[in-house]
């Protein structure tokens, strides 16, 4: 079964960006990189927010084109532009190749979509990741958090009233200091008498 992953890098005191929107404190090296992009390359598409998405399309579809991009660069260059993309946004215009515009998240459309999918679906961003959790349409966390206190800026989600209970299903520290905590969404599970 497709699973719908929220994918963010976070500092560890829980900022998706610094109060400038600025990321630069992410300590992404070839190790990681490398790492990132194997796991990427299987999903079925990205399901990004407008900011998110303008930010990766402002870089990525010809961030291989430079002489000093690195081998895990160019090949991200090539998974972002051949992976599909779903960009929800109520003001953009347009988007570019390979991705689809979508007004509003609507829960059916985004549980056809994973059913279709050939691979599990990964959303980024923080605001469209508040409504996918609101919505139930979350089924797993892969946190990548860096080694980094910024003291303030943007969280990586906002509160929610209702409480998600979830596994531990693997941690994995990197060279760079960087620990990824991947957390599956519990199901509840039925227990019967007899």
């Amino acid at each position: 079964m497709r699973r719908i992953v929220l994918w963010l890098s976070v500092s560890l005191d829980g900022f998706f960006e610094g109060v400038d929107g600025s990321i630069d404190w992410h300590l992404v090296d070839d190790e990681l990189h490398s790492h990132m992009n194997a796991k990427l390359a299987v999903m079925g598409a990205f399901l990004e927010g407008r900011r998110t998405y303008e930010l990766m399309e402002e870089y990525w579809p010809t961030a291989d084109q430079d002489p000093a991009a690195s081998g895990p660069t160019v090949e991200f260059a090539r998974i972002w532009r051949g992976m599909p993309k779903v960009v929800y946004s109520r003001t953009s215009k347009s988007v570019g190749p390979n991705a689809t515009l979508v007004r509003s998240v609507v829960r059916e459309e985004v549980l056809a979509l994973k059913a279709s999918a050939r691979g599990d679906l990964v959303v980024g961003g923080p605001d469209l990741a508040t409504t996918f959790r609101r919505l139930g349409l979350i089924d797993e966390y892969r946190l990548y958090v860096h080694p980094v206190l910024l003291g303030q800026g943007r969280p990586w989600l906002t509160p929610e009233e209702a409480k998600t209970d979830l596994d531990l299903v693997e941690t994995r520290t990197f060279g760079n200091g960087v620990v990824l905590l991947r957390h599956q969404v519990r199901t509840p599970t039925t227990h019967t008498i007899g």
